[in-house]
């Protein structure tokens, strides 16, 4: 498969897309610098802005925020009770302590989450989705990946899988460098 999409690529003519255009023009003004991974790192960059905004206004039909989505996927997806304490979340979500208590301030305030004291440790507490929480989360979810797939569109079954393929490969390298 990977060698039939890099036969296929290699093959066809790229379109002058904004990063093929900014590649021209680099390499009239300075011939000698090398933009070839603006090939890929530009176009990833590229389609992850345009991406951000059509699923911030998916999210925003559904009266959330990437932020709060996160949080309540993330406690949807631990499974009932639908329970995580502060510090797993955040943990989850790759965010600091104090961003957690942001978000989860403003789904308590929606009426999405709620903290509760943590039975096994009267120290600490839990934060849970409420029976609109989760579903708002469900919906939210449903709209967000139909979104997504709407995004989509241009690539085929096999295109995409092969993408999703290469990307992960670029994101574990990614990640295991940032690891050591």
């Amino acid at each position: 498969m990977l060698q039939y999409l890099h036969v296929k690529i290699f093959n066809m003519q790229v379109s002058t897309d904004v990063v093929g255009r900014a590649r021209a023009d680099w390499a009239r003004e300075e011939p000698d610098l090398d933009t070839s991974p603006m090939e890929v790192i530009g176009r990833i960059l590229r389609v992850a802005h345009l991406a951000d905004a059509r699923i911030r206004r998916v999210l925003r039909r559904e009266g959330l925020d990437r932020g709060g989505l996160d949080v309540l996927a993330t406690l949807c997806r631990s499974g009932p009770p639908y329970q995580l304490t502060p510090t797993r979340l955040a943990a989850e979500l790759v965010l600091t302590t104090g961003a957690m208590t942001h978000r989860v301030d403003a789904l308590v305030q929606a009426g999405l989450v709620l903290r509760v004291a943590d039975p096994a440790d009267r120290r600490s507490s839990l934060v849970g989705l409420t029976e609109q929480g989760k579903d708002v989360a469900v919906r939210a979810m449903a709209a967000h990946m139909a979104g997504e797939a709407a995004l989509l569109t241009s690539l085929t079954l096999a295109d995409r899988r092969a993408l999703a393929v290469l990307l992960a490969r670029l994101l574990t390298g990614i990640e295991e460098e940032e690891a050591t």
